[in-house]
């Protein structure tokens, strides 16, 4: 209890050093504020901010990424941050190179200091009305879950003999094991199997703007960072109604890093050609995406898709290191002579490989928003 009070005396007495004046002065508070576009790289993180916010930023980008950069970061006259670390981030996190900003040089240092400690603070007095939320969220089709939102179902009365089964059925959902079926799988480590296509798409857009378009005439990548689509693994159903709208989709690139462990790149292959297949049995037009890591994942990285249809294969980042060039090359021919495809989509550009079989180049896209400002 001692070491609460320590904690909360000098905040509290720092606000009461900083009390709002009588209402005929706080109206010199209410004034219009002026936004200005300030680059990112010229922003200051404040040196003792006293606030960790790291596991806020994914949560934060995304937010930007589907909204809007719509809180403006306030700064001194001095370019030094006084809230609004964690939107600086995410806005370089999204390679964004300006974000809006509020100079508040109508502030001391001193209410600057409480300011920055009182901004952080009165949010954790809130609560949520849970019977508002509820009525809030229903009907919207965003899934929130991006945005840091959990959600659980509550059984209003437990059964102690039922624990182990509701445990068990618990880990086969967050697995999606029950979407795995044994007669359609492939190769030693049972990858869900794809049929073969023969559409090829116009032009993609990526994942993360499905729940805010109606570019229906375009197919779906997943070429964007993992976090931006692992909600769809955690509710794969959810999103099937969204994506069949869509031209075709392409299969989640989840990431093979040459770091991981070969267990753990077995499992994001799986992934991708499970979510794949229960895209197939939507009805949704359906073509993979070829992915590969080291030469010790030729041995199971391509399992489960069918020979002679259309693939798909990005090349962003290849030319950075020769190194990386050169495992793109390998994979790639081994990924033609294993699967033979009738057509090779690219996205992100040619690198002078020669594929012997049709091939669609599409531009990447987000690149060339975040180039643009957007």
């Amino acid at each position: 209890m001692r070491k609460k009070s320590l904690l909360l005396i000098p905040f509290y007495n720092s606000i009461a050093r900083h009390r709002l004046p009588p209402l005929d002065g706080a109206l010199r508070y209410m004034g219009p504020m002026e936004i200005v576009y300030k680059k990112t790289k010229d922003l200051i993180p404040y040196a003792n901010n006293p606030r960790k916010n790291d596991d806020s930023v994914d949560y934060v980008a995304d937010s930007i990424s589907e909204f809007g950069f719509k809180v403006p970061i306030v700064i001194t006259k001095d370019n030094v941050i006084v809230t609004g670390h964690t939107r600086l981030k995410a806005a370089k996190k999204l390679h964004l190179k300006e974000v809006p900003c509020i100079i508040a040089d109508d502030l001391t240092d001193d209410q600057i200091k409480a300011f920055r400690l009182v901004d952080n603070k009165v949010s954790e007095f809130s609560e949520w009305d849970f019977d508002k939320l509820d009525l809030e969220i229903e009907g919207i089709e965003l899934d929130l879950e991006q945005f840091g939102f959990e959600f659980e179902i509550e059984n209003e009365e437990e059964d102690p003999d039922s624990y182990y089964g509701d445990e068990r059925e618990r880990t086969f959902e967050q697995i999606n094991l029950r979407d795995v079926d044994l007669n359609r799988v492939a190769g030693k480590y049972d990858m869900p199997v794809l049929k073969a296509v023969t559409h090829v798409p116009e032009d993609l857009i990526s994942f993360n703007y499905v729940l805010n378009t109606d570019a229906f005439d375009k197919g779906v990548h997943f070429y964007i960072d993992d976090y931006q689509f692992e909600r769809l693994w955690h509710n794969p159903h959810g999103y099937m109604e969204r994506l069949a709208m869509f031209d075709c989709c392409l299969t989640p690139d989840y990431s093979l890093y040459t770091e991981m462990p070969v267990a753990m790149q077995i499992w994001n292959i799986f992934r991708s050609r499970l979510i794949g297949q229960i895209m197939q049995d939507y009805g949704i037009t359906v073509i993979p995406t070829l992915s590969w890591c080291r030469k010790e994942s030729f041995d199971f990285c391509f399992d489960g898709i069918e020979p002679g249809g259309v693939v798909s294969v990005s090349t962003i980042g290849v030319k950075r290191e020769a190194g990386a060039t050169k495992l793109w090359y390998a994979g790639m021919d081994e990924a033609m002579a294993r699967l033979n495809p009738r057509c090779v989509i690219v996205y992100g550009g040619d690198i002078g490989y020669r594929f012997g079989c049709a091939v669609k180049y599409i531009d990447n896209h987000n690149a060339e928003r975040l180039k643009n400002g957007r």
